[in-house]
């Protein structure tokens, strides 16, 4: 019955039109007053978690991936994506998918991902003769990888939601070889369909360009080398490789590439203060709700039901990822990893799951929610950047669908993929 209350609340107030983040808050205040908890409590859980300084790092990789979206930055990449793969047939849908691996591991976000390669490509694709839905559905699927690919504000929440026990940097580097197998999956689905259908070739850019497109590439390159490069190396931690990359992507838009206005800075820093603003609220009710839960001990009786359904770690597995699909489709990715992580979290450490490996899973999963309908706000922006509607690009992506669920089993049933990479790191 406790559990009825809390989730039933939460669920209901988002069905009569309250925001996700407030609908968590009021359930948590509501199942605190079914089971006489004093609300202080509450309060006190809301205001501690917010008060972590992992927390940090969200709001500098949402500027720095803000300064880089709207700075010139994509562009340069999709330009260099296409010194690399654009000659090949079905060339320009290679170079989404590339810049989108690029793009991703600079601004960690699928959502500005999309807007800022769909922008440029899209059309660019169209006019070479490219249906519209199709290059609209590779935009929408590539986007998915921003969410693995270092830096991911998406895993520095999982940790959050872990307890803080899970290494945000082992986490960040168990992101890569996922990323890359979903980016190559993609690649190879655009190459049979470009070869099917007859997708045009491109053309091969001339030495001198070249060199230029790659030189000029290169400045935004260098942010995932200082990201990376300084966490490995043991120079700075997961925040102060954050709060870097924002200097540095200051520098080279403002200095470098001087294609943005200095009059629109404040507006750009307004916009990214608003979403970071929304993500605390999030968080600090997600903490509220995630104390209820545990004093109505949630968690343990959602473990032993699943134990009970099946002691085999792979069934328990698939029935967790049915499960992430279906929510993920429903409600948007990070509220998800703040209500669910501590949920299922005990079920698979029960079950002898790595949770550095449970965290690819999870964003693998709700990655996929982001691109599905009816919620799927990836798939809403790529729809109005390609000036299509909701079901045609739907439509075109059921093959990309199919792509990212093999991934999505590989992820799950080879947990190598994920770990190898932080256990070779020593993370």
């Amino acid at each position: 019955m406790d559990a009825f209350v809390l989730i039933g609340s939460f669920f209901g107030l988002m069905l009569i039109g309250v925001p996700i983040a407030y609908a968590l808050g009021l359930a948590a205040l509501i199942g605190a007053l079914w089971i006489d908890i004093p609300l202080d409590a509450v309060m006190i859980q809301i205001a501690a978690g917010v008060n972590k300084f992992s927390l940090l790092a969200i709001p500098f990789f949402v500027l720095a991936g803000a300064i880089m979206a709207e700075g010139g930055m994509a562009r340069r990449l999709v330009a260099f994506a296409g010194v690399l793969v654009g000659f090949i047939r079905g060339g320009l849908s290679l170079v989404n998918i590339l810049a989108s691996t690029f793009f991703g591991a600079i601004s960690g976000s699928a959502v500005a991902d999309t807007a800022s390669v769909g922008t440029v490509l899209i059309p660019e694709m169209v006019k070479k003769g490219y249906p519209r839905p199709f290059a609209a559905a590779v935009t929408v699927s590539g986007s998915v990888q921003a969410i693995l690919i270092p830096p991911s504000h998406n895993a520095v929440l999982y940790s959050l939601a872990a307890g803080g026990s899970v290494s945000i940097a082992a986490l960040f580097m168990a992101g890569v070889l996922p990323g890359l197998l979903m980016g190559l999956t993609l690649a190879v689905l655009c190459l049979y369909k470009a070869h099917k259908h007859g997708y045009p070739k491109g053309e091969v850019i001339p030495l001198r360009q070249a060199l230029k497109i790659c030189a000029e590439a290169l400045w935004g390159l260098m942010t995932m080398v200082i990201i990376l490069g300084g966490i490995l190396s043991g120079v700075f931690t997961a925040n102060e490789s954050a709060s870097i990359a924002v200097v540095w992507a200051f520098f080279v838009t403002m200095f470098i590439y001087r294609d943005y206005k200095w009059r629109d800075l404040p507006k750009l820093v307004h916009r990214t203060v608003k979403t970071v603003t929304i993500v605390m609220i999030l968080i600090g009710f997600a903490a509220a709700f995630g104390y209820i839960m545990t004093l109505m001990q949630i968690p343990m009786k959602v473990t032993a039901l699943l134990t009970d359904l099946s002691d085999n770690k792979y069934v328990i597995l698939a029935m967790i990822n049915i499960l992430l699909l279906v929510l993920g489709t429903l409600m948007d990715m990070s509220p998800l990893i703040l209500i669910l992580t501590p949920i299922l979290l005990p079920v698979v450490k029960l079950l002898g799951v790595d949770p550095v490996h449970f965290g690819m899973i999870m964003m693998v999963n709700l990655g996929i929610g982001l691109i599905t309908p009816p919620v799927g706000a990836v798939l809403f922006v790529g729809s109005a950047v390609a000036k299509l509607r909701i079901g045609e690009v739907t439509k075109a992506m059921m093959p990309f669908f199919g792509a990212l669920f093999v991934v999505l089993l590989m992820v799950t049933y080879l947990p190598w993929l994920s770990l190898w990479l932080p256990r070779t790191m020593g993370l």
